[in-house]
């Protein structure tokens, strides 16, 4: 018999109370009755899934697939060569896995978040976040572990990709003189492939980066990372912003293929170039200049002891003695007027017979060449100025001397004249700026004379001749020019100028006269300046 005694005090008396128990003999207890279950005991479950999570994340940092596959329920037959394939695409320097707190999802499953970081060469930490899903297998906490776990979007099946990344990363990277990226749609683009091909490449070469992207199993290919070398420091050019832009916009609309080119008379910096005539034909293609020519021709006069005040006939019709009969743009007749007058209204009977007796060939060709025509331009510019053959007779020379006949000029050519004329020295073109903007090689001064008569002709163009009143800014200066194609088709449309220290030429292929078809172009882009 075993007695339990419970002594307490209960109002000021000792009370004593007895259990008694009885137990069988042997002091056993009493055996179960028939019938009833043994207890089942569950053995311990070994480890916890903070445990299992933290050791799976130390053997992945050190890249010991064994132990992670030992850590794995049923992992598959490739688990380590799935990993491998993960970090050698990324390539990363350094690998660091943080556990983040544990989700139980079920009485025997885990959810532990991974904030996964990697050091990549070039971008710098990539920082994203995966989840790993651990069960109880055996009575033991497992990983549960699909591709996921290493990246979210990864797919069973799925793989990553390492690329090299150079789109958009020149070895060679223009820019405007301001240092600035190029206008969008600037009509440049051509002579700035073409300038850059000329340029020494910097030493290394093109920068070369890299891109990761996710090829899972029927879906499109997801980018996960990227690397593009930051772009080479810009290499300016001469190009200045706001003149390339507007020679662009200036062009919007023309029908027909028009160019642009701007330079700078005191310099020869080429500040704008806007090309529709396909390629670099703004350099490179010669096109008949019409009246634009008269410039040249009205120096070599000059340079013969004419002055703008002298008074000669613009009759509508002139006939060459013992040769061909000339005539103006619709059969006008001006009378008697001064050299100055006879320019401004672009009177081509005036011109040729001044050429015809004040001039010879010879002379004639000097003067063109004195403005560009026949000089080699300089390399980075390439292209070409602008040609004449030596007059054969009075009919060609009369022809030459309102650029007609054998004369040919680009664009770039035209624009050089006009700088010519505002700065009164004909200054090689380039692309590239330099240190030493005095006289270099190549450079030719007008008599001071001659430059100033130049100037007062061609403001008088735009004052009171063929360009007045068309919406130019006050203080531009400018020759129209209207020119035959010897090929038989509609005649091109001219106009160069200048406006300070900006100096210019306007051409529309096929466009009509200079007035109606290039004047225009030429106000809307100073107007933007």
């Amino acid at each position: 018999m075993r007695a339990l005694l419970v002594l307490f005090t209960l109002a000021g008396a000792i009370v004593i109370i007895g259990v008694l128990g009885l137990l069988t003999s042997g002091g056993q207890a009493p055996a179960a009755e028939p019938g009833t279950p043994t207890p089942t005991v569950t053995p311990p479950t070994e480890g916890t899934p903070e445990r299992t999570a933290a050791a799976y994340l130390r053997a992945w940092e050190a890249a010991d697939y064994t132990t992670m596959r030992e850590l794995t329920d049923d992992p598959p037959s490739d688990f380590a060569a799935q990993h491998e394939s993960f970090e050698d695409a990324l390539a990363a320097e350094s690998l660091r896995l943080r556990a983040g707190r544990t989700v139980m999802t079920g009485e025997d499953t885990a959810e532990v978040p991974i904030t996964e970081t990697r050091e990549l060469p070039g971008y710098g930490p990539w920082i994203y976040q995966s989840d790993m899903r651990l069960g109880i297998r055996d009575q033991t906490w497992k990983v549960l572990w699909a591709p996921a776990v290493m990246h979210p979007d990864l797919e069973p099946g799925g793989w990553l990709s390492r690329t090299a990344a150079t789109a958009g990363v020149p070895a060679v990277r223009l820019v405007t003189h301001e240092g600035r990226d190029f206008p969008a749609d600037s009509d440049a683009e051509a002579y700035l492939e073409g300038l850059a091909t000329a340029i020494p490449e910097p030493p290394g070469g093109t920068p070369v980066g890299w891109r990761v992207e996710l090829d899972n199993p029927g879906e499109p290919v997801e980018r996960l990372v990227e690397y593009v070398p930051d772009a080479p420091k810009g290499t300016r050019t001469t190009i200045e912003w706001a003149a390339q832009a507007s020679a662009a916009r200036a062009l919007d609309g023309v029908k027909n293929p028009a160019a642009i080119v701007a330079v700078r008379p005191s310099t020869g910096e080429i500040l704008a170039v806007a090309d529709r005539l396909g390629g670099r034909k703004a350099f490179e293609q010669k096109y008949a200049p019409g009246s634009t020519f008269k410039t040249v021709t009205a120096a070599a006069l000059l340079n013969a002891g004419m002055s703008t005040e002298t008074v000669v006939d613009c009759p509508a019709a002139y006939t060459i003695p013992g040769g061909r009969s000339i005539t103006n743009f619709r059969g006008e007749a001006h009378g008697s007027v001064t050299l100055r007058e006879a320019y401004a209204l672009s009177c081509n009977t005036t011109f040729a017979r001044m050429a015809v007796e004040r001039l010879s060939p010879g002379v004639l060709v000097e003067q063109a060449r004195a403005f560009g025509f026949g000089v080699p331009l300089p390399a980075g510019v390439g292209g070409t100025c602008g040609s004449l053959r030596q007059p054969e007779n009075d009919d060609a020379l009369a022809e030459d001397s309102f650029g007609q006949g054998t004369v040919e000029a680009t664009p770039l050519c035209m624009a050089l004249v006009a700088a010519t004329v505002e700065s009164g020295q004909w200054r090689p073109p380039r692309l590239m700026p330099s240190a030493d903007d005095a006289d270099r090689p190549g450079s030719a001064r007008l008599p001071s004379g001659v430059a100033a008569g130049l100037r007062t002709m061609m403001n008088a163009v735009t004052a009171d001749g063929t360009a007045a009143g068309a919406g130019l800014p006050d203080g531009v200066a400018g020759k129209t020019g209207t020119a035959e194609d010897w090929q038989g088709g509609a005649d091109h449309a001219w106009f160069i100028g200048y406006w300070g220290d900006l100096a210019f030429a306007v051409f529309v292929e096929h466009g009509g006269t200079g007035r109606d078809a290039a004047v225009p172009i030429a106000a809307r882009f100073l107007r933007a300046l």
